[in-house]
């Protein structure tokens, strides 16, 4: 059975892979909304960390951070949103997804605005940010935000700058205890940019979609020489991480096996576009660079 963290990149991918452009919103009034309903955990975050948390009164069922979600009612998420809850909820702003067409129309019919979520590689991240802080009242605030994780994300960057890029494999998933199934990041998308950033040079960065099933025959052919696994859905044992990890020494015709450089990291933050993501690039850092850090 899929956890809740599981069930969350899956609506995050999918969301990712229909392309997008910027947010867009539709405005009913001039005041600051007090009642907003968030279908997209990504945005869901952003408005507790630039002080709107306090006008978010439903969140879809896939919200998890910050702790005071957990407490708030859930209206579905991507696939499977409540438009009755939603209305009962007397929203005056509804964030969803672009591809939520449907319910678009239900919210125009009801006069609620809406803010359509369509984001693409890292760049859109942040100016996401700047817009919910300005429609939310809390312009300051999320400028104070986007500077603090700009200043850290350029961190990452001086501290790797100039140093070899090794080409990496960034798995996002694979089937449990083997190596089929591998799905990988292709060279569009923001774990893509992330990768970049954190100074790995991604080895599908030719194939233009987000996300590659890649075969063990593919990445014998492309030799990383570092594989960084993301795991997102609950924190696993250390001895069952040792497991996880022993399954690529079947793979030891490429460089990342026979150099030990098999590293696995933990947490929704790492495939979730929002405040964490910052985290995230300097884990994938320190796994591409240690001897930066």
């Amino acid at each position: 059975m899929a956890t809740r963290s599981q069930g969350l990149i899956v609506l995050t991918l999918v969301a990712c892979l229909a392309w997008m452009g910027a947010p867009a919103w539709a405005a009913a009034s001039a005041d600051p909304p007090q009642r907003i309903v968030s279908l997209v955990p990504a945005l869901t975050e952003v408005l507790f960390t630039i002080g709107a948390g306090p006008q978010v009164v439903g969140v879809s069922s896939y919200d998890d951070d910050p702790p005071e979600v957990l407490t708030l009612p859930k209206v579905g998420a991507l696939l499977d949103p409540d438009t009755e809850r939603i209305l009962a909820l007397r929203p005056d702003l509804v964030l969803v997804y672009g591809s939520q067409n449907a319910l678009q129309t239900q919210l125009a019919k009801a006069g609620i605005p809406v803010f359509e979520y369509r984001h693409a590689g890292l760049a859109d991240v942040l100016p996401v940010f700047r817009t919910l802080g300005t429609l939310t009242g809390h312009e300051t605030e999320a400028a104070c935000r986007v500077a603090e994780i700009e200043a850290r994300l350029e961190a990452v960057r001086t501290r790797v700058a100039g140093l070899p890029r090794p080409t990496t494999l960034l798995v996002m998933g694979r089937e449990p205890k083997s190596l089929r199934g591998i799905d990988a990041s292709g060279g569009i998308g923001f774990l893509h940019d992330m990768l970049e950033l954190a100074g790995g040079r991604n080895i599908f960065e030719d194939v233009q979609r987000e996300a590659v099933r890649a075969s063990t025959e593919m990445l014998i052919a492309r030799a990383p020489e570092v594989v960084v696994e993301l795991h997102y859905n609950v924190e696993i044992k250390e001895s069952r991480r040792d497991e996880e990890r022993a399954l690529w020494q079947r793979l030891g015709a490429i460089p990342a096996v026979r150099g030990k450089r098999i590293h696995l990291l933990f947490g929704d933050h790492l495939v979730v576009p929002g405040p964490r993501l910052v985290r995230a690039v300097e884990e994938f850092a320190r796994a591409i660079h240690p001897e930066a850090f």
